[in-house]
């Protein structure tokens, strides 16, 4: 389930719509992550990602930096719930190729989970599975 990857995760970093992508930018560099969720209060305005940096620079050139976060932004968000399965977060991304998913109860922002962290969860899981049936092999 998600809501198990999201322990131990950072917190997720957002902006506001009004945010330059300079700023985001920086952002991304210094907390090392690949997206952050655009806000407005507790409700998600959308998601700008590395993905969405680059965009803006092949569209606005040299004016990506008078670019703000609304501008380039993905929107509207898909979000999924604490209890979605990793298999299902994975189909998700995969279908709609985007490597970041916000994971949200209500109105609420839990996380934000990457294609890295359930591929991470997928192996480990892949890993506790073969080595049970180790240990079953050999009683």
């Amino acid at each position: 389930m998600l809501g198990s990857i999201l322990v131990g995760k950072k917190p997720v970093v957002t902006v506001a719509r009004d945010t330059p992508v300079s700023d985001i930018a920086e952002l991304l560099y210094r907390h090392r992550i690949g997206a952050v969720l655009v806000m407005d209060g507790d409700h998600i305005e959308g998601l700008v990602s590395e993905r969405d940096i680059c965009r803006c620079l092949h569209t606005h050139g040299r004016g990506v930096h008078d670019a703000q976060a609304q501008d380039i932004m993905s929107a509207p968000v898909v979000t999924a719930t604490a209890g979605m399965s990793v298999a299902a977060a994975m189909a998700v991304m995969t279908d709609r190729r985007f490597r970041h998913l916000p994971v949200v109860e209500g109105n609420r922002v839990l996380g934000l989970v990457s294609i890295g962290d359930l591929v991470k969860r997928r192996i480990e899981d892949a890993e506790a599975e073969a080595e049970s049936l180790k240990h079953y092999i050999a009683s």
